[in-house]
């Protein structure tokens, strides 16, 4: 799932429980759609994403990277030493906005937010499971 600033859903994947969130991250950001405030086209790119560390590797960050989205995304433990380790040749660390990262639980005040529908909370209308991605946009 994505969400904006408002805690608001822009889009959702529903996958299996078993499935890891981050190999959906891509088709999220592709279904975002916003209405503009005046006539034009839907919106598609984010202005910008904050995401766990989940979403901290090659793929994830080369995506937001080709689109021209900047991302605020921690960078894992292991990568950091791996990085370390390489010394010049591991690259800069990537850029981290502590203060921006804070608002990074506005998907899960979203889901929260859905689950206040009875059959999203407890699921008594279908067998499906609901598995929401974790990405904020």
């Amino acid at each position: 799932m994505s969400a904006d600033g408002r805690c608001r859903p822009l889009s959702l994947i529903v996958t299996p429980d078993q499935r890891a969130d981050r190999t959906q991250f891509e088709s999220v950001l592709e279904k975002i759609r916003v209405p503009r405030s005046g006539p034009g086209r839907l919106r598609k790119k984010p202005d910008s994403v904050a995401a766990e560390k989940a979403y901290s590797n090659g793929p994830c960050r080369e995506y937001l990277r080709h689109r021209g989205i900047s991302h605020t995304i921690p960078e894992k433990t292991d990568s950091q030493a791996a990085r370390r380790r390489k010394c010049s040749h591991g690259g800069r660390p990537p850029g981290f906005d502590a203060e921006r990262y804070k608002k990074q639980d506005t998907v899960e005040r979203a889901i929260n937010r859905l689950k206040h529908a009875r059959a999203v909370a407890t699921r008594y209308d279908c067998e499906d499971v609901w598995v929401p991605l974790r990405v904020v946009a």
